[in-house]
């Protein structure tokens, strides 16, 4: 089946917190990836997605 790629999990964990709308972009780039293993991501992305567009 398909399965996560360790290395993206640690770069998820490790990325440092947003202090403007682009890093907010960024990481919902990486994080985007994700789509398709967590059920509901959008919903969940969500705030973060209204964030960026500020």
């Amino acid at each position: 089946g398909i399965e996560v790629d360790p290395s993206k999990i640690e770069a998820v964990s490790k990325w440092d917190t947003p202090r403007s709308a682009a890093d907010v972009r960024s990481f919902l780039g990486l994080a985007g990836y994700y789509r398709r293993f967590i059920e509901g991501f959008s919903k969940i992305a969500q705030p973060l997605t209204v964030i960026s567009h500020s």
